[in-house]
């Protein structure tokens, strides 16, 4: 499943879900799609994100895979990079004072 983020102020950004699931949940949300951030609240929510990756910018998150071996666990990518889309999303929403929404 893959999820796409929306709003107004930016390009969509679309992640696996399992990814985005992760990522919405460190933003304070319950974890649920489709849902959305009203603009009011997308400046808490991105605080909580950028927390969440300044604790542990190293911390892998990749999609999980059953078929996946050893050496492609190896090969993963920090919350740091996975996040950083995200991350410009939310702080074009917060400066434009738009919502955000996303939906699979």
């Amino acid at each position: 499943m893959l999820i796409t983020f929306k709003t107004p102020a930016h390009a969509d950004i679309t992640m696996f879900g399992d990814v985005a699931k992760a990522l919405i949940r460190m933003m304070g949300h319950s974890g649920s799609v489709p849902s959305a951030l009203l603009a009011e609240d997308v400046p808490a929510a991105l605080a909580r994100l950028k927390a969440a990756v300044e604790a542990n910018p190293e911390a892998p998150l990749n999609p999980e895979r059953e078929d996946q071996d050893d050496e492609a666990r190896a090969q993963s990518v920090s919350l740091r990079h996975r996040a950083l889309p995200l991350i410009d999303l939310l702080e074009a929403a917060a400066r434009d004072e738009k919502n955000v929404m996303w939906d699979t």
